[in-house]
């Protein structure tokens, strides 16, 4: 199988190894990877600050990248559930409303590629240690992902999987949340750090790099001996 695959902007300019991993983790699984290196993101930054009309212009070119009918993988619930949930708002009815479909059609998040469609739970990932995960926002309500990213986590070897209290409340990123209302995000990140703290976790473990790095911040400000991966970073590990 071939697959294009979507590096959004967060992981192309500061989390590029990410994006690495997940292509090694899809290339052990036999797929073909193509990369398109004209991408750059979805708009979702655009959108969410309501500048709709950049929005629709960062679209557009997105939705002509990949004319392709084959699954574009990407790992970011976060922007997987922009294209599929508010393109619709952005293209109905216009001149690319039949591409935007297709598109829509294509896309899907990493984790659920791997155990929904290649019907893969174990990639053969070893990593010592205790893991815990954190729901991200846009996974488990913009997305809809939820037990597959944990499934996956079971099978990797010498890695012991422990839930997270509250795991389904925000971190307190939310993209320019975190900026406009620092105090309340900060109080955020504490109250889900505490959580982890309570695990006794080495790793914490998500879909979206986003909320990890606002977690990383408080992690490192507060010296605590936890260390960040994306989903794509386990799973590449130990091969």
């Amino acid at each position: 199988m071939i697959v294009d695959i979507f590096i959004p902007c967060f992981i192309d300019q500061m989390f590029p190894q990410t994006a690495m991993n997940m292509v090694k983790v899809l290339e052990k699984q036999g797929c073909g990877v193509n990369y398109n290196p004209e991408q750059t993101c979805c708009g979702q930054p655009a959108f969410n600050g309501g500048y709709f009309d950049v929005a629709k212009e960062i679209g557009e070119k997105f939705i002509k990248e990949f004319p392709n009918d084959r699954y574009i993988v990407i790992p970011s619930a976060s922007c997987a559930g922009m294209i599929k949930n508010y393109y619709g708002d952005l293209f109905h009815n216009s001149a690319l409303h039949n591409q935007y479909k297709q598109v829509r059609k294509n896309i899907i998040e990493f984790s659920d590629f791997l155990v929904n469609v290649l019907k893969v739970t174990d990639v053969g990932a070893q990593l010592e240690g205790i893991a815990t995960y954190h729901d991200a926002c846009s996974a488990l309500r913009e997305y809809g992902v939820k037990e597959e990213p944990r499934t996956l986590l079971r099978k990797v070897k010498g890695l012991e999987l422990r839930e997270l209290k509250d795991s389904e409340t925000c971190c307190g990123f939310g993209g320019t949340f975190s900026v406009k209302f620092e105090p309340i995000a900060v109080g955020m990140a504490e109250q889900k750090m505490n959580n982890v703290d309570e695990t006794g976790a080495n790793y914490l473990v998500s879909t979206d790099i986003s909320c990890l790095m606002h977690l990383d911040g408080y992690i490192k400000k507060n010296q605590k001996p936890v260390k960040i991966m994306h989903l794509a970073d386990v799973l590449a590990s130990g091969y």
